[in-house]
């Protein structure tokens, strides 16, 4: 492992344990501009890492308990649905279409960091069931056919569609990203070759950093984090855009 792809493995497993999400979107970038693998590999990789990571985080906010575990159960069956078909669905995609989907997801992703967290308690009523299970179905579709977790998406949706509040939105987005991560996984397994060592130790540096972000956010406010994030998101998106669309 170079000690640039360990140093933001680091990062992005500190970005996830702060933001509840985020640090999945990092993840394909890196494998395919820094350590050099094709789009396909690097979305079953980036599946893959993002999975164990999210576990990891996920257990350690369900100790503190910020898991919302029914909640989480009632969410993650659709989304996983929408995963693996999005997995088997981009076999179709070609690899420049799929990073320029990816760069477009990114700008999202920065849209949702820059409008800031949804300020929901837990009063007023949940969303009717179909509309909590397009949501996670569309997550989920986003998941497999472009490696990303979706905790930007999922984060606001358990907030403002199921009244979850915030600090446990962050640990249930992080089980949640760890069941989508797994059903992708499964759409990809048998068409791609995983450079197995490599991964993990980027998943290794990436546990290091939940197990740190974890900690920390019972004292970070992430606000200013998550702003400067967002706008680091814009930069690799444009980056990607310009590279891929001409192909």
């Amino acid at each position: 492992m170079p000690p640039l792809g360990a140093l933001l493995g680091l990062i992005v497993g500190l970005v996830l344990g702060l933001l509840g999400g985020g640090g999945s979107v990092l993840t394909v970038p890196i494998l395919v501009y820094v350590l050099g693998l094709e789009t396909a590999v690097a979305i079953a990789g980036s599946l893959a890492v993002v999975g164990l990571v999210s576990l990891v985080g996920a257990f350690r906010h369900g100790r503190a308990g910020r898991v919302d575990l029914p909640t989480a159960l009632w969410f993650a069956p659709p989304a996983m649905v929408g995963a693996y078909a999005g997995a088997r669905a981009a076999a179709w995609i070609p690899g420049p279409a799929q990073l320029v989907l990816f760069a477009l997801v990114m700008l999202v992703a920065a849209g949702f960091m820059l409008r800031g967290r949804p300020d929901v308690g837990e009063e007023g009523a949940r969303a009717g069931a179909l509309l909590v299970a397009a949501t996670a179905l569309g997550v989920g579709a986003l998941t497999g056919v472009v490696g990303v977790g979706g905790g930007f998406v999922i984060v606001p949706s358990l907030v403002l569609l199921l009244r979850v509040p915030m600090k446990r939105a962050v640990g249930t987005s992080l089980l949640v990203i760890a069941f989508n991560a797994a059903a992708g996984f499964a759409g990809y397994a048998g068409r791609v070759t995983l450079p197995v060592p490599l991964l993990a130790g980027f998943g290794a540096c990436a546990v290091a950093g939940i197990v740190l972000g974890s900690h920390l956010v019972r004292y970070v406010k992430p606000a200013a984090l998550r702003r400067a994030f967002a706008v680091f998101l814009v930069v690799v998106a444009v980056f990607m855009l310009v590279q891929n669309l001409s192909r």
